[in-house]
């Protein structure tokens, strides 16, 4: 049985990305992605909005790639990404946990001018490209996909069971 972990959010991003270096020197950005759905509530008749907030990070090239954009605060972004879960103990000792999207694609959907919007992706050989792209894309458009899993494959696995 093969697994899928897939996200896939369209939203404003909530607040700027805060750029950081790990320990081991690798670079990532944290910012938060506000995502609204719009509902009628049945007992009123009325519109409703109902804004959830998700947690991003991007690692590596993907950071690199949203400081170079300059991706900021109110930006309407697509992502692609998976779910990671983190724990770790504060200051009083509990245990604290948290969810995040790590991206693994995404682009830019509020247009610098009306005739083009920014497309980012690469592919784990450490290649990236970013595009200018018009919003309705040639047939012939194939942008490359980054992939965070480095080449790997789940479905080249052979299970013993």
């Amino acid at each position: 049985m093969a697994y899928l972990n897939k996200v896939h959010l369209i939203g404003n991003v909530g607040r700027d990305p805060e750029f950081r270096v790990t320990q081991n020197g690798q670079k990532y950005a944290r910012f938060s992605l506000a995502t609204t759905e719009r509902f009628r509530d049945k007992n009123t008749g009325e519109y409703r909005d109902r804004t959830d907030w998700h947690n991003l990070v991007g690692w590596r090239i993907v950071a690199e790639q949203l400081e170079r954009l300059q991706v900021r605060k109110g930006l309407l972004l697509y992502i692609e990404g998976r779910i990671s879960q983190r724990s770790w103990d504060d200051p009083s000792g509990q245990r604290r946990y948290a969810t995040d999207v790590e991206i693994e694609r995404f682009q830019i959907l509020t247009p610098r001018d009306r005739s083009a919007s920014q497309e980012w992706s690469g592919s784990a050989q450490g290649q990236s490209s970013f595009e200018q792209s018009p919003t309705t894309p040639p047939a012939s458009a194939n942008p490359q996909k980054f992939d965070s899993n480095d080449g790997y494959d789940p479905a080249d696995d052979d299970m013993p069971f």
